[in-house]
């Protein structure tokens, strides 16, 4: 929703058939995260409720927190590879594009290690 609010052209994931939203059943949970933002409190706690899940995460502190509660995760350049891995995606180079022009924070480093990955390194 905050994309959207910024005027990015991002698809309302309520309208969307295969996502569910809705709020962790044990919101005390949420309380214990004090470091970390509410959406990614509400997305350990979820994953807590439901098992063999994997979340989505990039901040450092929430992957901490993931890993440390056992739970799956990946980030939005693990996404990209796998839906090119997948055939969803033809190349993933125009995606790295958009998210650093969205300031996403991509070293150097880490964009060619996955470039190398999606197999797109020069």
């Amino acid at each position: 929703m905050a994309g959207r609010s910024h005027g990015l052209d991002l698809p309302d994931i309520a309208r969307l058939d295969w996502v569910t939203i809705r709020p962790p059943a044990s919101p005390k949970v949420l309380r214990l995260a004090t470091d970390l933002g509410p959406g990614e409190a509400e997305v350990l706690a979820l994953a807590l409720e439901t098992t063999e899940s994997m979340v989505v995460l990039d901040d450092a502190l929430a992957r901490r927190a993931a890993m440390m509660l056992g739970i799956r995760l990946t980030g939005t350049l693990g996404v990209l590879l796998e839906a090119k891995r997948g055939g969803l995606l033809r190349v993933v180079t125009p995606f790295l594009d958009q998210l650093q022009g969205l300031r996403f924070r991509l070293s150097p480093h880490t964009r060619a290690a996955v470039l190398k990955l999606a197999g797109e390194s020069s």
